[in-house]
């Protein structure tokens, strides 16, 4: 049971980043203060939104300058902390050349860094890491491997590595590091929160996700003649953030939270979205043949057919129980999620606005 001072500042680290925005807002609007680390605090276009969410909460915003490669860098932001919420990692999936220096060491390295400066903040008591469910599953193939029909806490990925499924591998290698420098000291808790694909609106313009490039193609026609027989687990930014705040501050949390609203296909996702704007936008009807999406997707796009063989087609199903009966979460209806996230997408100027 662990306790923690709510008079005390918050560390958030990569605080500009599309989750950790809603959990700095969350934070502020409950009256917290929050000592959020960024690459650059003089630069406006990263930092301009936080500061207005200060300017229009309650709580109080400290800005500090950290890298993740750089050790010794969070030192001062955690200072007088007793809730560490590191959420900074890099999110690639594509566009790299050298996927251990692009994605697992700053991942593994920038996580050994803010832990270091936990264990020399005497005052820490908890550390909430962002995961992934990526580090829980390496593809979807893998639910045929486990007994029961759910991936759940307990499950580790096993089958990811530097060169398939590198982002997850990166996840993965960084929440064992986390465990590792965790049950190397006695005096801070951690807590895991396991998000699946995260959607959503997002607090700033510039943040970048899967998810976002996803919604792009479905609107602007690059995928109008089918999509792959692909399902995800889905859940809100807002209901992440939430999670973040409530692993923190309840003193029984303990362990790992797969957060998961519901597990959809990218037809289903795309269904949700044309029966709210018809046929304003090339929204995919049909899902693709999946032999055709071995044989073209290296070329057109830039997945591996081992990805296809060991994902397209294949089931995936999320056991969220825990983060229900012990966070105490309601998620938001996943309608709702994908609607929102589209709107922001057309409001501002991604995409065309069509009705």
């Amino acid at each position: 049971m662990t306790t923690i001072d709510k008079t005390r500042p918050v560390l958030v680290t990569g605080a500009n980043g599309y989750i950790a925005s809603w959990i700095v807002k969350q934070l502020l609007d409950e009256g917290h203060t929050v000592n959020a680390t960024v690459r650059d605090p003089a630069k406006a276009s990263a930092v301009g939104h936080l500061r207005g969410l200060a300017a229009r909460s309650s709580g109080k915003l400290n800005l500090f300058k950290a890298d993740l490669l750089e050790p010794g860098s969070f030192d001062a932001a955690a200072r007088d902390c007793e809730l560490v919420m590191h959420t900074a990692s890099p999110f690639l999936v594509r566009g790299f050349r050298d996927a251990n220096e692009a994605l697992v060491r700053p991942a593994v390295e920038g996580t050994r860094n803010v832990l270091e400066s936990a264990n020399r903040a005497a005052s820490v008591k908890r550390v909430v890491l962002t995961s992934s469910v990526a580090a829980i599953y390496g593809d979807n193939v893998d639910l045929q491997s486990i007994s029961g029909d759910k991936f759940t806490e307990e499950h580790w990925n096993t089958t990811s590595s530097v060169e398939h499924q590198p982002y997850s591998f990166s996840k993965l290698q960084a929440e064992r590091e986390a465990l590792r420098m965790n049950e190397a000291q006695s005096r801070w808790d951690l807590v895991s929160v396991n998000p699946a694909m995260v959607y959503g609106p997002s607090l700033t313009k510039s943040s970048q996700s899967a998810s976002l490039d996803t919604f792009i193609q479905f609107g602007n026609g690059k995928l109008r003649t089918g999509v792959p027989r692909l399902t995800f687990g889905v859940v809100d930014v807002r209901d992440v953030a939430r999670a973040h705040l409530v692993a923190g501050f309840t003193p029984a949390a303990h362990g790992r939270y797969i957060l998961a609203a519901a597990e959809l296909s990218m037809l289903e996702m795309s269904a949700i979205l044309r029966a709210r704007h018809g046929d304003a936008y090339p929204f995919p009807r049909a899902e693709a043949p999946t032999f055709l999406i071995w044989a073209l997707g290296p070329i057109i796009g830039g997945v591996t057919r081992k990805f296809v063989s060991k994902n397209v087609g294949h089931p995936l199903r999320f056991d969220n129980s825990r983060s229900k009966s012990e966070l105490g979460l309601h998620y938001r209806p996943v309608d709702e999620t994908l609607l929102e996230h589209f709107q922001q997408l057309i409001d501002d100027g991604l995409l065309a606005k069509k009705n």
